[in-house]
C-alpha cells in the first residue's frame, strides 16, 4: 500500500546524485635525483567549506589576483591536523612550493604541489591524508605512490586514516 501511495502522489524531488568525497594525493621519488614530490588535488568548493565555512566564498579567491593574504596560511594550518608525510620518521613540513586552479564550476581544484630534497634512501613512509573527513562523513582521499617508479596506491578516510609503507 505504502509503495502505490508513494508512487501517486505528486512529488517534485530534485535528482540531483550526491557530490563526490574525493581528494587526490600524489607522491613520486626517484632516488637518483633525490628528490620527492607531492602534489595534492582539493575540490576548491571543500577548501572553502573547511576554511571559512561557506562552499561558494570568494573571500579567499586562491591563485587569484585578490588572493587573501591569510588564504595560504589558513590552508596550511588546515592541512596541519589532517594530513601528514614521514620520511624515515621524520614528518615533513608542509610549505606549498605552487599552486593552481583547474576545472570550473564545482569540479574546480586547487593544486597544490609540494618538493623535498631526500639525501638519503626512503626506508619506511607514512601518510596521514583524512582531509575534510571533519566535515564529510564519506569523505575518501587517494593516494597514488611512485617510489623508484614502483607504483602503489592507497585509499585513506576517516575509518582508517593512517598508512605506513615499507621499502
Amino acid at each position: 500500500m505504502l509503495l502505490f501511495l508513494a508512487g501517486a502522489l505528486p512529488v517534485d524531488l530534485p535528482l540531483k546524485a550526491h557530490p563526490l568525497r574525493l581528494s587526490l594525493c600524489e607522491i613520486e621519488y626517484t632516488s637518483d635525483k633525490k628528490l620527492l614530490k607531492v602534489n595534492l588535488k582539493l575540490f576548491l568548493t571543500d577548501v572553502n567549506e573547511a576554511l571559512v565555512f561557506d562552499p561558494y566564498s570568494k573571500e579567499l579567491a586562491f591563485c587569484k589576483p585578490n588572493e587573501s593574504p591569510r588564504a595560504e596560511t589558513l590552508l596550511v594550518n588546515y592541512l596541519n591536523q589532517y594530513f601528514y608525510i614521514k620520511i624515515n620518521g621524520k614528518k615533513l613540513p608542509l610549505e606549498i612550493r605552487h599552486k593552481k586552479l583547474s576545472g570550473e564550476g564545482d569540479n574546480t581544484a586547487l593544486w597544490l604541489f609540494f618538493q623535498y630534497e631526500q639525501v638519503g634512501p626512503i626506508n619506511e613512509l607514512e601518510i596521514r591524508d583524512d582531509v575534510f573527513t571533519d566535515l564529510f562523513f564519506d569523505q575518501s582521499n587517494l593516494v597514488y605512490l611512485h617510489i623508484d617508479g614502483e607504483p602503489r596506491s592507497l585509499m585513506l578516510n576517516k575509518k582508517s586514516p593512517v598508512h605506513t609503507l615499507n621499502f
